[in-house]
C-alpha cells in the first residue's frame, strides 16, 4: 500500500527536494504540498494524506506546532510526523502536545525519515534518538522540571521583554511575571535575567535566539 504524504515547509527548496527523495521510493508519494496554516488545511482537506511532513518554523503567523493542531483537528485528521532542525525541549513538547505522532530532525539520513513515515502511517510513535533521550532526561531528572508557562516566560525574556512587557504578553499581572521569574531562578540555580536565558539555551529548554 502507498503512504500518501503532504509536506509543509515555507521554503520551496525544501520541499522540492523532500519531494525529490520521497519520489524515489516504491512505496511513498507526495500528494501535496503546503507552506502555512491556510494552505495545509487546504491541501490536507482535499487530499486527505496519510501523513503530513511539518516543520515547526513557517515564518510569519502559526507556527507548525498551531498547524499540527489545527490538522489534528480535522473530521479527517491525518497523522503529523515533525521534520525540523530544532530539537529545544520547548519545541518538543509543543509538537506532541499538539497531537504530532513523531519528531524527526532534517539532519536524519534518508532511509530514517522513509521509515519513520512508514512506521506514522501505521500509527507508531517515531523519535530521533536526541529528542528520545531528552524526554527521557525531563522525566528522570531529579531536577525540579520547567513549566509550559515558565517557558514562555523563559523565551519573551530571551527576546529582551520586561516585565511589564512580558506582563502584557503573557495576560498576566507584573507580580505574576515576577513570581514566574523567582521560580525559574530557583529551578535553573541562577539568579539574573542573563544567566536565566544562559541556562536555558544550555539545557536545551529554549532555542538560542
Amino acid at each position: 500500500m502507498t503512504v500518501r504524504v503532504v509536506l509543509v515547509d515555507d521554503h520551496p527548496v525544501v520541499r522540492a527536494g523532500l519531494s525529490a527523495l520521497i519520489g524515489g521510493t516504491d512505496d511513498l508519494e507526495v500528494v501535496g504540498e503546503a507552506s502555512d496554516l491556510a494552505s495545509a488545511c487546504a491541501v490536507v482537506s482535499q487530499r486527505h494524506p496519510d501523513v503530513v511532513l511539518m516543520d515547526l518554523n513557517l515564518g510569519e503567523g502559526a507556527g507548525g506546532a498551531e498547524v499540527t493542531a489545527e490538522l489534528r483537528a480535522l473530521d479527517r485528521p491525518p497523522r503529523v510526523l515533525v521534520l525540523t532542525t530544532y530539537d529545544t525541549e520547548a519545541d518538543i513538547l509543543r509538537a506532541l502536545d499538539a497531537g504530532a505522532s513523531g519528531y524527526l530532525l532534517k539532519d536524519a539520513p534518508a532511509e530514517e525519515l522513509f521509515g519513520g513515515i512508514r512506521a506514522t502511517a501505521r500509527g507508531e510513535t517515531v523519535l530521533a534518538a536526541s529528542v528520545a533521550a531528552t524526554l527521557v532526561r525531563r522525566t528522570a531528572s531529579p531536577e525540579p522540571t520547567i513549566t509550559e508557562r515558565e517557558v514562555e516566560v523563559l523565551e519573551l525574556l530571551a527576546g529582551g521583554l520586561g516585565n511589564k512587557e512580558m506582563a502584557r504578553e503573557l495576560l498576566v499581572s507584573e507580580a505574576t511575571v515576577k513570581s514566574h521569574l523567582s521560580h525559574i531562578y530557583t529551578k535553573l540555580g541562577v539568579d539574573t535575567r542573563a544567566g536565566a536565558v544562559a541556562a536555558a539555551i544550555e539545557r536545551r529548554i529554549i532555542r538560542r535566539s
